[in-house]
């Protein structure tokens, strides 16, 4: 039975907390072969402002900082932000707790992440993160959303988050990519 609003805060601290890689991210083929498959979407290019939302333990942070001048990584766990300070400590990463999108933090984005995230929001919190991605995503400004397609009792599928998010979203954005893999979906969007 899935969960009718987004999942709470404590929901993730607690996955951290009981385990500091919940889901494998240091140790999984799995994950590594869609890490490399996330920064490969990227095409090479190098963002002025990049910003990963839900960093969890730093891997993926580590490897998007390479694609990035100022990189900006929030999670809603404590004890997540606290293994991502250490795993990057020798790069110039911003950390900060918020609980996205309530707590969305300020500023523009020409790289905006969502690695296995948007599943997590209820509908109004998914509405929300479409408003506030199209304030924040300047132009030319790339979206780039990873997420696992088995089943979850998350509140959202993969494809129903993407969709919802993308039907939030009113500023001119173009899909440039919908990668389907086996177990993840991989879609990068554009702001025009």
């Amino acid at each position: 039975m899935r969960h009718k609003g987004s999942l709470p805060s404590g929901y993730f601290e607690g996955m951290f907390v009981a385990n500091p890689d919940p889901w494998g991210f240091e140790t999984s083929a799995y994950e590594a072969a869609k890490y490399d498959a996330t920064i490969a979407a990227l095409g090479g290019r190098r963002y002025r402002s990049a910003l990963e939302i839900g960093c969890a333990n730093g891997v993926l942070t580590r490897r998007l900082n390479e694609h990035a001048v100022d990189l900006l990584a929030i999670d809603v766990s404590e004890t997540a932000l606290r293994l991502a300070v250490a795993r990057c400590a020798d790069l110039g990463v911003r950390f900060e707790q918020r609980a996205f999108p309530g707590a969305a933090p300020q500023g523009r984005f020409d790289l905006i992440v969502m690695s296995e995230v948007a599943y997590y929001l209820g509908d109004e919190d998914l509405a929300a993160a479409g408003r506030w991605i199209d304030r924040a995503l300047v132009p030319s400004g790339d979206l780039l959303l990873v997420h696992w397609t088995g089943e979850t009792d998350y509140p959202q599928t993969a494809d129903d988050a993407v969709a919802k998010l993308g039907a939030a979203m009113v500023a001119p954005i173009a899909r440039l990519r919908t990668d389907r893999h086996e177990n993840y979906r991989l879609d990068l969007w554009r702001r025009a």
